[in-house]
């Protein structure tokens, strides 16, 4: 993500939204798609510029400071003389803030960033040529509607992972099935309940809804018109006494289940792990309805100071051991499937590694846009609307 032009705007006036977005030359309509901005992909990596800033989430850029033996920072900065920096984001909405400073060169998004990454010209499209781990990259992750834009990608995949359901073994005895246990009013973990503190949560309504109104219509949770919409606002607001922890920060949550404050929620796999680690009575599962998630992308600013180190970076973060590191640490599939050499059979077989079925089980986080991406047209309720009604239903 190097510098170049934008169309026809400076980059600080450039909305990050979709919805009101209009075009260069004005007018009172919105278009029906947001107009892309003109940046070009580098076309060669140079010298290195000593210097790497990064944006990323907890568990992406380990250099031991968390445990000693958990580092794949320091041997890159080694290799190559640049120094990393990185700044940690809990959310996808910090993250697009921090990537608007201009201050860091890259950033881990997940799919409910990129594309305002990419549309509010935050990020630039990426020279996979020069990316030597690219064609190890699972094909199913590649051109995706969270990464790429026509057949520009914007970004080398990372990892992937479910938004597990996770419980307390010793509060549910019996293995939920069904995600009704946190969204009935009556259900045994009642007031005990976590969720994720993002707009994107929304998703997590409109999937149960999808398989218990069939009558909605839904078929993309990140496409939602606007009965489909309103319905899963109703339902999280239906949910909001019983909900005991919105988080961002998933130490947070780890926190809730080890005290006991919290018996069921949403929750990423590396929560769980530490859970385990620390002898917390928990288990994970995907009930019936599913589940969505995240596959993560390195991008690289349109402002990148230091993109030769980003293209470095990219190159080692996607090679088969890092991504090996990574994922046992994070808790995730990594997106180079070459990496169950050093993970391990048993490893990549808990998460489905270079596994394309499980991948259309999980609804992978979307940024939601006015465009549904089908005959309905420019009527699907896009993100601001999203941000603005879980606001609301917070309260």
């Amino acid at each position: 993500m190097r510098l170049l032009r934008i169309w026809c705007a400076p980059l600080a006036a450039l909305t990050l939204t979709f919805g009101m977005t209009t075009a260069c030359g004005g007018g009172d309509s919105a278009p029906t798609t947001p107009q892309l901005p003109q940046l070009t992909a580098q076309q060669e990596i140079g010298p290195a510029e000593g210097r790497l800033n990064l944006i990323v989430w907890a568990g992406y850029a380990e250099d031991g400071s968390t445990d000693k033996t958990v580092d794949w920072v320091t041997p890159f900065e080694k290799a190559t003389g640049c120094q990393v920096t990185t700044k940690v984001a809990d959310t996808s909405d910090s993250m697009v803030a921090l990537m608007r400073t201009g201050k860091y060169d890259g950033v881990s998004a997940s799919g409910d960033a990129s594309l305002r990454l990419i549309y509010g010209g935050l990020a630039a499209p990426v020279n996979t040529t020069l990316l030597s781990n690219y064609p190890d990259i699972a094909g199913y992750l590649k051109n995706q509607p969270y990464n790429s834009v026509g057949d520009r990608m914007y970004g080398v995949p990372h990892g992937y992972g479910a938004n597990v359901l996770m419980y307390r073994t010793d509060k549910l005895p019996q293995r939920p099935t069904s995600w009704s246990v946190v969204w009935d009013p009556n259900s045994p973990a009642a007031d005990h309940i976590t969720a994720y503190d993002s707009p994107i949560y929304i998703a997590d309504a409109a999937l149960y809804l999808k398989a218990h109104r069939p009558d909605l219509g839904i078929t993309d949770v990140y496409e939602l018109s606007r009965e489909q919409f309103d319905a899963a606002v109703d339902l999280l607001t239906r949910q909001r006494p019983i909900i005991n922890q919105y988080w961002a920060g998933y130490l947070d949550e780890l926190e809730s289940f080890r005290a006991g404050s919290n018996y069921a929620g949403t929750a990423w796999e590396v929560t769980a792990n530490l859970a385990k680690d620390e002898k917390v009575p928990i288990a994970t599962t995907i009930p019936s309805e599913g589940a969505t998630g995240w596959s993560d992308t390195w991008m690289i600013s349109a402002r990148a100071q230091h993109p030769n180190c980003w293209y470095r970076w990219a190159n080692w973060i996607t090679s088969p051991k890092v991504q090996a590191q990574v994922g046992t640490w994070f808790g995730e599939a990594p997106a180079n499937p070459r990496a169950c050499r050093y993970a391990g059979r048993a490893f990549c077989a808990e998460y489905h590694v270079g596994d394309p079925e499980f991948y259309k089980r999980v609804a992978f986080w979307k940024t939601p846009v006015r465009d549904c991406g089908d005959s309905r047209g420019a009527t699907c309720v896009d993100y601001d609307e999203w941000s603005a009604a879980w606001t609301r239903i917070k309260g």
